[in-house]
Formats: structure tokens, sequence, C-alpha cells
């Protein structure tokens, strides 16, 4: 078997331990967060699962790394897997390794380019809110002119911000939650556009096959009255002869 072949057969048998290791993630990052007064012990445990999980992302790139035919090119070609790997070791950046939810959800949706695109951009706006909600509670919480103090909070300042609404109610106080509010910045005016485009290429191809209907349907009676035209040519034909 080639190591191509090889390093396929790895990816799709580690797919769902990963999807498993990124939800195991989600849940040690999210359960110190909401529940602040969660023991040290549960806190150190959360803390183990966070890295076992970075510890599979590590292995599963270094292995399709290993297999790979031409290394370099594979390095290029998943840019965003080496970053999963490498940036999460920055505390503000270890949300990154929650990418693999979504790598997982575009090989499930289906076949065709609209389907993955809509479960895509799906999965993410909810990961990428929920998340963000994370993030930003994470680095104002604590900070005495905090405005964020709270996840549902939270939730409301990142629903308007990734929305480009921003009422300005709240808002973050602290540096990282400046970046967190530039980052989801960016994220919401990316999937606003992916959605737009999303949902106007669905509209053109609506209006492409209503047009491609009609246009049967013109040239059907275009055809028939054709027919009825050349039929009475006939009758009248046989009847000059007759007179």
């Amino acid at each position: 078997m080639s190591d191509d072949a090889r390093r396929e057969q790895w990816e799709r048998a580690g797919e769902w331990p990963l999807t498993i290791a990124a939800l195991v993630f989600l849940l040690a990052y999210a359960w110190p967060i909401l529940d602040p007064q969660l023991s040290s012990t549960w806190v150190t445990v959360t803390e183990v699962l966070s890295w076992v999980a970075w510890t599979m992302f590590a292995v599963d790139y270094l292995v399709r790394l290993r297999l790979a035919h031409h290394r370099l090119a594979f390095v290029r070609a998943n840019l965003l897997d080496l970053a999963v790997v490498v940036l999460p070791l920055l505390r503000p950046l270890r949300l990154l390794r929650l990418v693999t939810l979504l790598g997982v959800l575009n090989r499930k949706a289906g076949g065709s380019l609209r389907g993955k695109v809509s479960v895509y951009v799906g999965g993410a706006a909810v990961m990428v809110l929920f998340v963000a909600s994370l993030a930003i509670l994470d680095a104002e919480r604590g900070h005495p002119d905090a405005t964020i103090t709270r996840f549902g909070d939270a939730l409301w300042w990142t629903a308007t911000t990734a929305t480009t609404v921003g009422y300005g109610d709240l808002y973050p106080v602290t540096t990282e939650g400046r970046l967190v509010a530039a980052a989801l910045m960016l994220a919401g005016i990316a999937l606003i556009g992916v959605i737009t485009a999303t949902f106007a290429s669905w509209l053109i191809d609506r209006v492409q096959e209503i047009e491609d209907t009609a246009r049967t349907a013109s040239e059907h009676d275009v055809q028939q009255l054709a027919a009825q035209i050349a039929h009475l040519q006939e009758t009248v034909e046989e009847l000059r002869g007759r007179g």
C-alpha cells in the first residue's frame, strides 16, 4: 500500500476520534468558565483533558506528515491543521483546536457544494458564537471595569458584534477581550459574506430553473403552432386542388 493510500486510510479512521477529542476539549474549556466555583480538582481534570486533546491533534498531524509523499506540499496545503497544533500552545489561541469539528462537518455534509457550504457555515456560525462567548467571558470576568460578567451578557455581546450591529451597551475592556472582539468581527463579516453569497447562488439557480422551464414551454408551444400551421396549409392546398 502506498503512503498516500495509508494517509487517506489514517484520515478516515481518525475523523471521529478527533471529533470526540474536540468535543471533550470544548467541554473542558467551557466548564470552568461557566462554573467559576469549580473545585481545583476538577479544574486540574479539565486541564489534563485539554492537553490530551491537543496531543491527539499533534499525533494526527505528525502521522499524516510522515505518510505524505511531498511533505512540503502537505504543509502548505494543511496550514490550518498546523495552526491547530502549534498556535494553541498560547492560551488565547487554544480554541483553534475546535477547527477539527468544522473539518468533519465539511466532510460529512454530502456531495453537493451548496450542501457542504450550508452545513459548514451553519456549524461555524454556531461554534463561533458559543466559543467567542466563552472566550470573552473568560477574558473579561474579574476585571474591575468589566461590563461582561455573565454568560448571558457574553452571548448578547457576541451576537451583536458578529452581526456588526454593536449596540455599545457591552464592550470589552481587557487586551485579550479586545483581541477576541477583533477576531469575532472578522469572523462575523466572513460568515455574513458566505451566507449572502450562498443565498444569492440559490436564488440565481431558482430563477434559472424558472427561465429554463418557461423556455422549454415556449419552444413546445412554438412547435405545436408550427405543426398546426403546416396542417392548415395542407388543408388549404387540398381545397384548392378540389376547386
